[in-house]
């Protein structure tokens, strides 16, 4: 079976998150993070943690790109009973029981995304529509056959369904220098 782990590419991560994971952690997409959250007024951290983030179980932290990987039946169970810890403690599950099962569910949607050969990455891109977030998901396969090393090492993208977003880095460091 495959399962999704953090992976950085460089410290982007540190910078673009509150609280980055550290690679190699067993990873969720973390949208239930956010079930109770005014999506519209997130800002700064939190908003790109929401925008873009896997939740990394351990830690609690946040990762741009997660890695699929090989694992094994006891590696799923404790990833399941570790998230279900973290229910409990850090989001209000109400008891063990109930936080399993909710874990379940989360490590089962993490699999769906592992249908891709190993070593391939996968970026998320989240949004709050009618009510609801969408989450689109989107692979990074290395050139050939090297495993991923650089963050632009990659040349094959799938799920491209998001118009992308232009930052005029230009316009902003030119307003930046004219600021008082």
């Amino acid at each position: 079976m495959k399962l999704i782990r953090t992976i950085q590419l460089d410290t982007s991560d540190t910078f673009v998150f509150a609280g980055a994971a550290e690679p190699g952690q067993w990873a969720v997409s973390g949208a239930f993070v956010f079930w109770n959250a005014n999506v519209g007024k997130l800002e700064g951290k939190v908003r790109s943690a929401f925008r873009g983030g896997f939740l990394g179980v351990e830690s609690l932290g946040w990762s741009t790109l997660v890695q699929i990987v090989e694992a094994s039946d006891a590696d799923r169970a404790a990833l399941v009973e570790r998230l279900a810890q973290q229910l409990v403690t850090h989001f209000g599950a109400p008891d063990i029981a109930a936080a399993r099962a909710a874990a379940e569910e989360e490590v089962a949607f993490a699999e769906s995304l592992c249908n891709h050969p190993t070593d391939t990455l996968i970026a998320v891109h989240r949004t709050f529509e009618d009510g609801g977030v969408r989450e689109a998901f989107r692979t990074l396969h290395p050139r050939g056959d090297r495993k991923p090393t650089r963050a632009f090492s990659f040349l094959e993208v799938e799920g491209e369904e998001e118009p992308a977003e232009e930052v005029n880095l230009v316009a902003l460091a030119e307003k930046k220098r004219a600021a008082p």
